[in-house]
């Protein structure tokens, strides 16, 4: 079982009450717990998912609050293309999804991941917008950009490198 930790305004578009959210601690994983932050690109609603360690991330572009409800659905159908674009081999693709099989949600907790967040969303919506708009076919290859961004709190390391080198210390 792994978190996704939610931000206030992505739980409330959920529907999550206070005590639904998990309140312990987290299990150890491959790749550990992910952060999920609600953004708007030109009004349109989109989630922005980061992992913690690495901070490898993507966006899910235009969606609906139903979407939006099924929060563990909408990231798997996302991770699994995103890591293939990225060129990671079906093996290593499977071991991450099958991490996230049982998903709980959280508070977000880290200042630093939302800090990155934040700088990512700015990046999406700027990139996004001059590529057309969330349904640009160049939205993958600007997540794939954006992974390769230097990171500060990576020490300007890139987030698809940091998440190869977790996954090949694991594997």
């Amino acid at each position: 079982m792994q978190l996704i930790r939610c931000t206030a305004k992505l739980r409330k578009e959920m529907g999550l009450k206070e005590s639904a959210l998990f309140v312990g601690t987290e299990e150890e994983g491959l790749l550990g717990s992910w952060h999920a932050n609600l953004v708007f690109i030109n009004r349109r609603k989109c989630v922005l998912f980061a992992n913690d360690r690495t901070l490898f991330n993507f966006l899910a572009p235009d969606v609906s609050r139903a979407q939006i409800r099924r929060l563990q659905q909408l990231f798997l159908s996302f991770l699994h293309p995103v890591l293939a674009e990225e060129g990671f081999s079906s093996t290593e693709r499977e071991n991450v999804a099958s991490e996230y099989a049982e998903v709980r949600f959280a508070k977000s907790s880290s200042k630093s991941v939302l800090g990155s967040m934040n700088d990512l969303a700015f990046h999406y919506e700027h990139r996004i917008l001059m590529a057309g708009g969330i349904h640009s076919p160049e939205v993958p290859g600007i997540i794939s950009d954006l992974n390769r961004m230097p990171m500060g709190a990576l020490k300007y390391a890139y987030a698809v490198e940091e998440l190869r080198s977790v996954l090949r210390a694991k594997t």
